[in-house]
């Protein structure tokens, strides 16, 4: 396997792995993708136990590691749409290992000051720049101790092939029932975009909106007794093939699968129906990796009381925090998902008659359901979370209503 293919079968384990920690009901958004180029570089420069951990989470050899961060990095870089970024900064006096600080992408090396205040606006106005001014601060703060920070931005944009119409819902049963919500609509005749899948934990449906850039957006709906791990880890386990699924051409009359039915109407066309109802939502969340430190192999390197990167500087040098602040909004028109993740070292007029019978699948995201961002070709997985809370209908008539969600926060 080339160090492309490895590093994205290894940052999709890592997305799985984090999609097992989100147990709770709250929306999430997150990007495993922009963390695992930031831990391979870690792992490489690591040693004794946390370069073992390291590369338990990286699942690479440290030596592989940092040729797998950088053909993620220009991978992910080359796709229509997205970009990606990397910064390392030092302080002036910390002597970098030259084999370490070569294997970075070029032109990613800045300098940290004696002035945490002069660090901390270069640092926000990097990460301003490379999300588009969504995410203005970087998720953490550099101070007196901080010898090096290692970061890794994403944006990710893609418009519809076919977009959404906005209107109302009130959902009649669930969790969201009798909200009255902003909702999305759609009506396409390629029945094959939506899919049941027999999962571990029972049949589960599968959206793909297409993006214009090659990116897609799949939305997923378990039962409703699934937690959002779950639902997300059993879609996960469907984009890597692992579990057999049935596409709406072929899916029996009736109720198919969770928010999914299958019948006949009549219609004007020959053309069969494939009718979404969906939310827009907005999300915003922000991660303190440490709070998760055996999942992204950071235990030991948290321990200050001795040095854990031997190959990265001759300085004994200890983790201080790590976060991500990341955001995700799907509308009728598209979706866009930012992060950014900082290691601190220290539809007129009358229808015409009815004449054919056609075959019509509606799917229906009326209740919570996650979702994933993936390159179609490569199958990356640049985004997931899990909407938790739908747009409310503004108090005013639906028809006056606008649009612009923006992401709303979650920790």
């Amino acid at each position: 396997m080339t160090s492309k293919g490895a590093a994205i079968a290894a940052a999709n384990a890592l997305t799985t792995r984090w999609a097992r920690e989100h147990t709770g009901t709250d929306d999430t958004v997150f990007s495993a993708v922009a963390v695992w180029p930031l831990l391979a570089l870690l792992a490489a420069g690591a040693h004794g136990p946390a370069r073992a951990e390291l590369a338990d989470a990286v699942g690479l050899r440290p030596e592989e590691a940092p040729a797998g961060a950088r053909a993620l990095l220009s991978h992910v870089h080359a796709l229509p749409g997205v970009h990606t970024a990397a910064g390392l900064w030092t302080r002036r006096t910390l002597e970098l290992r030259p084999d370490w600080s070569a294997q970075l992408p070029p032109g990613t090396h800045g300098v940290l000051t004696d002035d945490p205040a002069q660090d901390r606006e270069a640092l926000d106005a990097w990460a301003s720049q490379h999300t588009d001014g969504l995410i203005t601060s970087m998720p953490v703060t550099p101070n007196g101790e901080t010898r090096l920070v290692l970061a890794a931005a994403q944006t990710v944009r893609t418009r519809w092939l076919r977009p959404f119409q906005e209107g109302a819902a009130q959902p009649e049963s669930g969790p969201w029932a009798g909200r009255e919500l902003v909702a999305l609509h759609r009506r396409t005749t390629l029945l094959d975009r939506v899919a049941v899948a027999h999962t571990g934990h029972g049949p589960l449906t599968v959206l793909k909106v297409l993006g214009d850039t090659g990116v897609d957006v799949h939305l997923i709906l378990g039962a409703t007794d699934l937690t959002g791990s779950q639902v997300l880890t059993s879609g996960l386990d469907v984009l890597a093939r692992r579990c057999p699924a049935v596409a709406g051409d072929r899916l029996p009359d009736g109720a198919a699968g969770p928010g999914l039915t299958v019948g006949h109407v009549r219609s004007t066309s020959r053309d069969p129906q494939l009718d979404v109802t969906a939310t827009p939502f907005g999300l915003r969340s922000e991660h303190d990796l440490l709070a998760s430190a055996r999942l992204f192999g950071l235990e030991t390197a948290t321990d200050s009381r001795t040095g854990h990167f031997d190959g990265i500087s001759p300085d004994p040098l200890a983790l201080g925090s790590a976060r991500q602040a990341a955001t995700a909004t799907f509308t009728e028109l598209g979706f866009r998902a930012v992060s950014v993740t900082a290691l601190e070292v220290a539809a007129g007029g009358l229808p015409p008659r009815p004449r054919y019978s056609v075959r019509r699948v509606e799917a229906t995201f009326d209740r919570p359901f996650g979702f994933l961002a993936v390159h179609r070709t490569s199958r990356l997985v640049l985004t997931a979370g899990w909407v938790a809370e739908p747009v409310p209908l503004p108090p005013w008539h639906e028809s006056e209503w606008q649009g612009g969600h923006g992401p709303r926060s979650s920790s």
